[in-house]
Parts: structure tokens; sequence; C-alpha cells
């Protein structure tokens, strides 16, 4: 079996596979229990398993094991955490922009994407960064609004004016 060495939330990992085309989604969720990323399509439309392949957000479900030993992955679970969120994901939290929290982990993802490349996104760039991205939920508006609140351009739920 082919070892492939992955670089995932700044730790390295050894990982043994029978299948190098095997998608990192799976080896992310059942080999190294990182489960914030989820499956959805198994296509890459649908965002679910939204990660960043060396800062850029990227489809883990359709990202071959193989061509991730050559990159840095971040998952979810290293971009903040429950003591100091990422700026996207307090926001997030403070607009209840998730209902059942199954796209949760794409949109953040996404969201956070752009903004370390474009910190000053607009409401139009957001809604374009996000479109690849699906909620059935119906919390479109509170994920946008979150969106603004992190890039800064728009006060937190019940904040004062």
């Amino acid at each position: 079996m082919p070892v492939f060495v992955l670089h995932v939330n700044g730790v390295r990992h050894s990982v043994a596979v029978r299948d190098p085309n095997e998608p990192l989604l799976y080896v992310l969720r059942n080999r190294l229990h990182l489960t914030g990323a989820k499956f959805g399509c198994g296509l890459g439309q649908c965002g679910a398993c939204t990660i960043w392949v060396d800062g850029v957000p990227a489809r883990s479900c359709t990202l071959p094991v193989s061509a991730a030993a050559k990159v840095s992955v971040t998952t979810i679970e290293g971009l903040g955490t429950p003591d100091k969120p990422h700026p996207v994901q307090a926001a997030f939290i403070a607009e209840q922009a998730a209902q059942c929290g199954y796209c949760a982990t794409g949109m953040v993802m996404t969201v956070a994407g752009l903004l370390a490349r474009k910190p000053d996104a607009t409401l139009g760039e957001i809604k374009d960064a996000l479109a690849g991205n699906l909620c059935r939920c119906g919390t479109h508006q509170r994920i946008l609004h979150a969106a603004l609140q992190a890039a800064g351009k728009s006060k937190p739920k019940g904040a004062s004016a």
C-alpha cells in the first residue's frame, strides 16, 4: 500500500491507502478523525466538504489523497478553537448563521478563504464566492450577514449603532 505524508492543520501525518485516488475527505474523516468537512454530493458541487489547500478553498471530496501529499491542508478544525474562534467562525456564531449546520463548514471555509485574499470583499464578491455552496435550511441571509460582519461591513447582531 502506498503511504502518503499529509500536512493537515500544521501536523504531519503518514497515511497508508489502498487507492491513491481515494478522496482526501475519506482520509480526513475516517483516518484522521477530522469530521468537520462533510460528505454532501461527492461531486464537488455542494461545498459541504470544503477545506483549504495552500490557503485556497477546495473540495476534499474530489481531491485525491495523492494530490494532497504535495500541499498544506487546513480543515475547519485548524481554523480556530472554541476558546479563540476565527473571526468568520465568531461571526457565524453571533449571527446564528447555521440552522442544521451541515453546510456551515463549507460556508465558513469559503468565506474565510475569500476574506484572507480580499479582506474588503463586497456583498457581490461574497455571493460569488458562495455560489457553489448549497444550504437547504434557508439561512442564506444570516450567512451573508455573518460574512459581511467578518469583513467589517456590518455590526454584530444585537449590537447598538
